[in-house]
């Protein structure tokens, strides 16, 4: 072929390595295209398991891998560390923070998500979420100082506040939460401070709904909520959180004095909406096409947690790393097809089912037809989880700590770390 008939490659942009945008990526490694992935971090996070580093039974390692390590044997993909901070639809660019703008054929955009706070942002301070690894080690510093101190506390108020740990929220993480901090606080660290009993720590999970887990039958939320009470957790289902600060919660009509507050009730999309000109979901989601698609904007695609994709059940796919990873494929194989003159395929979820877990030895699975709880399904969800970190090493540490944890009651990664003097 005459070298004045090579068409350019085309350029494929990623805005985001969690679990879409590193699925779109590696879809698309090894092809004709040259794909540019842009994070503001240079790892990949494995989410689902946040809540055991801020629980001090996973280190940060454990769950995380540097990106250029996870694709380094890709030569068309390059990784950019910068933080987007709009699209040029008509120009076709990404504008960055620091870098020059990045002209796109095709775009993707696995932005995520961060927390909300519903309206309450000043609440944010006195109970962080769990987005990243600088979330998970805060949260593990509070409950790690709130344990230390309440060993010397000789005011009783002061260390029952202290030794009280809140998790706002009933979905999965914070049925993990709950569950984790509760085996933490009444069980790990008893046998080594010598002021603190099993029962002198209270774990309160809140929601205002009327069952934890919404997302599984309601036969298996009741499990789990028999597993958390069965840890000593209070569980209050059915009730508002009316105010929150660094004094406590207003629990309904009862204020509760607490050092350790956990936000996990809701989350709100980054601003792509925004960047593409488009009108939001009441959860700042993109509207998609049946294709993953941005409304007029055939280019660009939408995954993730920033995309509010139908279910085809009158409601949208959840914000769940399995969605993201099928949308992230789906998307790259999508772009492929169009480079390659084929006509685009609407999205479909392979729901292969739900599950959390509940303390070192209790899990809720959910199949469909096929429904587990309580030590088997724990085996189900540590083999599930242990598969898709990223790395033999990662799968074989985290195992082990597992493994040592579940013998011997004790977390292996209780520092306290950022301790201001």
């Amino acid at each position: 072929m005459d070298g004045n008939d090579a068409r350019p490659v085309p350029r494929v942009v990623i805005v985001g390595a969690g679990f879409g945008g590193l699925a779109a990526a590696k879809a698309l490694a090894g092809k004709a295209v040259d794909v540019t992935l842009i994070d503001r971090q240079n790892h990949h996070l494995f989410q689902p398991l946040l809540y055991q580093v801020a629980t001090a039974a996973l280190s940060p390692a454990d769950i995380a891998a540097p990106i250029r390590a996870i694709v380094r044997d890709h030569a068309n993909i390059r990784v950019v560390l910068d933080s987007v901070e709009g699209v040029e639809t008509e120009g076709k660019r990404v504008i960055l923070r620091d870098g020059a703008p990045l002209e796109y054929d095709w775009l993707i955009l696995a932005t995520g998500a961060r927390h909300s706070y519903f309206g309450n942002d000043e609440w944010a301070d006195a109970a962080p979420g769990l987005k990243t690894i600088d979330d998970a080690t805060a949260v593990r510093r509070n409950v790690l100082i709130a344990l230390e101190r309440a060993e010397v506390e000789t005011d009783q108020e002061k260390r029952n506040a202290l030794l009280t740990f809140i998790v706002i929220g009933g979905g999965p993480t914070g049925v993990e939460m709950a569950g984790a901090i509760a085996e933490l606080a009444r069980r790990s660290v008893s046998m080594e401070f010598r002021h603190i009993t099993p029962h002198c720590s209270r774990v309160i999970l809140v929601d205002s709904g009327e069952r934890l887990l919404k997302s599984f039958p309601e036969s298996l939320s009741a499990k789990a909520q028999a597993a958390l009470e069965s840890l000593g957790v209070e569980v209050n289902t059915g009730i508002r959180i009316r105010d929150v600060h660094d004094q406590g919660v207003q629990i309904g009509n009862d204020f509760v004095p607490a050092q350790t507050i956990v936000w996990a009730a809701g989350v709100t999309a980054s601003p792509a909406a925004l960047w593409l000109g488009l009108a939001p979901d009441r959860s700042g989601r993109v509207p998609t096409c049946p294709e993953l698609r941005a409304p007029d904007h055939p280019e660009i695609f939408v995954i993730g947690d920033t995309a509010a994709c139908p279910d085809g059940n009158a409601g949208t796919l959840p914000g769940v790393a399995p969605v993201a990873k099928q949308q992230g494929y789906h998307a790259a194989h999508t772009i492929l097809d169009a480079i390659a003159g084929k006509s685009a395929r609407p999205f479909r979820y392979r729901n292969y089912g739900n599950m959390a877990t509940i303390g070192r030895s209790h899990a809720v699975v959910d199949f469909g037809r096929v429904q587990l709880s309580g030590f088997p399904a724990w085996l189900v969800w540590s083999l599930a989880h242990c598969w898709f970190l990223v790395g033999f090493r990662s799968r074989a540490v985290v195992a082990l700590n597992w493994i040592w944890s579940y013998l011997t009651y004790q977390r292996s990664a209780r520092l306290i770390t950022g301790l201001r003097h």
